[in-house]
């Protein structure tokens, strides 16, 4: 049985059983979108899950250790909610920003795109299951740094459901971010750069107290796009939260992550037709 090259299956048209010019051998069909998705997600999770455990531990560590050391300057009110939400979503960053736009920049400079390419598999399952997968492994880090918040700054826990939305937004978000800047830095060295200036930029902008900001810097920080998870996370701690604007702040941040994605997406397509 001859074999198919696999640049002849990276072109394979969704229909199965269609044939190659000489009659040789049948062309697999092209992967559907979600078994797809499916399948990257699985195996990009088992990845993470062996190679970023320190990692993880790192950012959760970093976290925590940042609200200890804010925790002698601030007391309380809006402050100290605004410095528990913008660390637990800092543990996103960590992961979903600055290692996916590593691993997307080691990708693309080690020719691993090209394994990609090879396969029928669609670009957005590859960039959507990588991203899923680096932002779901944040959770428990994520999850242990809001708790540890509460207690520090005695903030009520009640509505730490709302986590549940944040986590997946927030991190939809960070992660198209980072795959994108992983994918169109042309160097492994300037992606792992924008990576770290990315999480920076989360560190300073998210969990810094918004009000004592300058105004130049307030805009800044509305660019970002993990600031309505830490808005809508911050809302949530008030003692009777405004839940219209906590909604308002999870649209912008789910368009964010929309868009976020589409532009990784697109890179992605880029980086591997070269």
């Amino acid at each position: 049985m001859s074999v198919v090259p696999a640049q002849a299956v990276a072109g394979a048209s969704p229909g199965a059983g269609a044939w190659t010019g000489d009659g040789a051998a049948p062309l697999a069909p092209r992967a559907r979108f979600l078994p797809a998705l499916g399948a990257v997600y699985r195996a990009q999770l088992s990845r993470a899950r062996v190679a970023r455990i320190p990692l993880l531990f790192v950012a959760t560590f970093q976290s925590i250790g940042i609200m200890v050391l804010l925790r002698g300057v601030v007391d309380g009110g809006a402050a100290a909610r605004s410095v528990v939400s913008g660390s637990s979503v800092l543990v996103v960053a960590f992961v979903a920003l600055n290692l996916l736009a590593q691993y997307f920049g080691q990708l693309r400079a080690g020719g691993g795109l090209d394994h990609y390419a090879t396969l029928p598999v669609p670009p957005a399952a590859v960039v959507l299951g990588a991203a899923a997968a680096y932002a779901s492994f944040t959770v428990p880090g994520t999850v242990v740094t809001a708790v540890t918040g509460c207690v520090l700054f005695q903030l009520p826990m009640a509505h730490l459901w709302v986590l549940a939305a944040v986590l997946p937004l927030a991190g939809a978000a960070l992660a198209g971010l980072g795959a994108a800047l992983g994918l169109l830095a042309p160097r492994p060295e300037l992606a792992t750069l924008c990576g770290q200036l990315g999480m920076s930029a989360a560190l300073l902008l998210g969990v810094l107290p918004a009000a004592r900001m300058p105004e130049a810097v307030g805009w800044a920080r509305d660019l970002l796009p993990s600031t309505y998870g830490v808005e809508a996370l911050a809302r949530s701690f008030g003692p009777r939260p405004d839940w219209a604007a906590v909604v308002a702040d999870l649209g912008v941040c789910a368009a964010v992550g929309v868009l976020s994605l589409a532009v990784a997406t697109w890179a992605y397509r880029r980086a591997a037709a070269r």
